[in-house]
């Protein structure tokens, strides 16, 4: 028996995040409640991870993400969800130290071995990262979801938070964009094998240069890119940080069966939600193209590290994303002293 496991899914990845003008009003309504003062990262500027501190020397980061199926393979499902879940330790700068899963799965329409080729899937990534699954949560519900609890530790110094960046920062991206894109095409049925393996080498690729980007003393700030797209997700760290971002898109690196889709107008629907929840904030050149506008608010699922660090730095970082696997990573602008806020080129 064939599943197509996205038949279920009424979004898939990172692209079924809530919008993010809805999870604006939404948390604003939170009570603001006395924080005690060993958590050192909270809510306060939309972090990756909440980081609590132990001693002097270590602090614990714990994370969870999950979604609906982006592919329609089990063991690939499992395998992005995984990489996606342990990204925002990484991003933090910390280091895994174990993983619990989270699973929800429509019993009475998915044969049992299609879950457990999920389950397999996040299982062997944790493997790859050198940590356990050491237990999780399971329910029966509508549509297939699965993701982890990631658990990590980071030394309480080196913590790298998304509004610690500094005017005349350098911007460096250690993955193409275009997942978001890839799969809008896998929906319709028209991308190609080539893309497809595309997108799982690129959703599969475990964000491990975090941890060694922490110890840099010139990286100021890092986030990875996922669901709001890259000028989302920048634009947390212009909140985070008081500054004004500006990206030369021509230095974007992209997937490029991902531009030739966008160009023929195939982009997901969240796209569209981001450019509404945020797009006042951003500016574009007069003869701004739509596809461009597409690639830049693209849903990333288990993206790349965003990082902001000093220029004198930008070779150190980018040798160390290099050195890591990430032969793709490049930089793409600067952050420079004005209204928070993302100017395109």
């Amino acid at each position: 028996m064939t599943v197509k496991l996205t038949q279920f899914s009424h979004g898939g990845g990172c692209g079924c995040k809530i919008a993010p003008a809805v999870l604006s009003r939404l948390l604003a309504e939170s009570p603001l409640r006395t924080l005690p003062p060993d958590l050192l990262v909270g809510v306060e500027t939309s972090d990756d991870a909440a980081v609590y501190r132990l001693n002097d020397e270590q602090a614990i980061v714990a994370t969870t993400d999950f979604f609906t199926p982006i592919v329609d393979d089990p063991y690939d499902f499992g395998r992005i969800a995984a990489t996606n879940a342990l990204s925002d330790v990484y991003a933090m700068g910390g280091r895994p130290l174990f993983a619990l899963a989270l699973v929800g799965m429509p019993l009475d329409k998915l044969p049992e071995e299609v879950i457990r080729q999920i389950l397999a899937g996040g299982e062997a990534v944790c493997a790859a990262a050198g940590i356990p699954i050491a237990g999780g949560h399971s329910i029966d519900v509508l549509e297939p979801i699965y993701g982890l609890v990631g658990i990590g530790v980071v030394h309480p110094a080196r913590i790298k938070r998304n509004s610690g960046a500094r005017a005349g920062d350098v911007l460096i991206l250690g993955k193409p964009l275009g997942v978001g894109v890839l799969s809008a095409a896998l929906k319709k049925g028209l991308l190609s094998e080539a893309g497809y393996a595309e997108m799982i080498r690129c959703t599969t690729q475990l964000n491990t240069p975090g941890a060694a980007l922490a110890a840099m003393e010139g990286v100021h700030a890092v986030t990875d890119v996922t669901g709001f797209g890259l000028a989302g997700h920048l634009l947390e760290i212009c909140r985070g940080s008081g500054l004004a971002a500006e990206v030369d898109f021509e230095h974007l690196p992209l997937i490029a069966e991902a531009v030739a889709h966008a160009r023929a107008g195939i982009a997901t629907g969240a796209s569209a939600r981001n450019w509404a929840g945020y797009g006042e904030q951003v500016s574009l050149p007069a003869a701004w193209e739509p596809w461009r506008q597409a690639l830049a608010t693209d849903p990333q699922t288990s993206g790349g590290l965003l990082v902001a660090c000093a220029p004198e730095c930008a070779a150190e970082v980018l040798a160390c994303f290099h050195q890591e696997g990430f032969g793709e990573a490049a930089e793409i602008g600067c952050l420079e002293v004005g209204e928070p806020g993302l100017r395109l080129t």
